[in-house]
C-alpha cells in the first residue's frame, strides 16, 4: 500500500480526542459528520442512524457480498450490526474518560435475511449500567418490520 492510500484510509479516533466527551456526545458527533465513522462501516454497509443516551439505532444494507453458501445473509453480518448497536448503546451512556469493550454476546436468529431484503433497522438499549459492567439488548428488523434476530451483550467499562 502506498503512503497516499494509508492517509486516506479511515482510522480509529485518537483516545485523547474522546477523553473529554461523554459517550453520547462522541456518537452524536459521528452522526453529525463531525467525527468519522469507524473503519469497518463502509465495508459492512452499516450506518449510525439515531443517538440518545442509552439508545442507538443503526441501519444496514446487506447485499450479495454478505451471502453464505445457502443464499441468505451470513449470520456474522447480522451479529456485526447487532454488536455495533448493542455496544454503542452502552457507549452512549458512558461518562467522559470512559471506553468499553464487549465481553460476551448472545444472538438469537429468528428468520433468514435475504440479500434483496433492502435496508434493515437495528435498535438497541442499555439495560444495566454498573461501575465496571454494562448490559444491552438489541433487535434487528427487516423493511416490513419483522424481527430477524435479537440479542444481548455485556461490556466492560474502562477508564482512559
Amino acid at each position: 500500500m502506498n503512503a497516499q492510500a494509508a492517509v486516506q484510509m479511515p482510522q480509529p479516533l485518537p483516545r485523547e480526542r474522546l477523553a473529554g466527551l461523554a459517550g453520547h456526545e462522541v456518537l452524536a458527533k459521528m452522526l453529525a459528520g463531525e467525527l468519522p465513522a469507524p473503519p469497518f462501516a463502509p465495508t459492512t454497509k452499516i450506518d449510525l442512524a439515531e443517538v440518545a443516551p442509552g439508545r442507538i439505532v443503526f441501519t444496514g444494507t446487506p447485499d450479495r457480498a454478505f451471502l453464505n453458501p445457502m443464499g441468505t445473509v451470513h449470520g456474522g453480518w447480522i451479529a456485526t450490526i447487532l454488536d455495533s448497536a448493542m455496544g454503542c448503546a452502552v457507549h452512549s451512556s458512558l461518562k467522559p474518560g470512559q471506553l468499553y469493550t464487549t465481553t460476551s454476546m448472545t444472538v438469537n436468529y429468528v428468520r433468514p435475511l435475504l440479500a434483496d431484503s433492502g435496508e434493515v433497522r437495528c435498535e438497541a438499549t442499555t439495560t444495566h449500567q454498573g461501575a465496571r459492567l454494562a448490559t444491552s439488548e438489541g433487535k434487528l428488523f427487516d423493511q416490513k418490520g419483522r424481527l430477524i434476530a435479537h440479542g444481548s451483550e455485556t461490556c466492560m467499562i474502562l477508564d482512559l
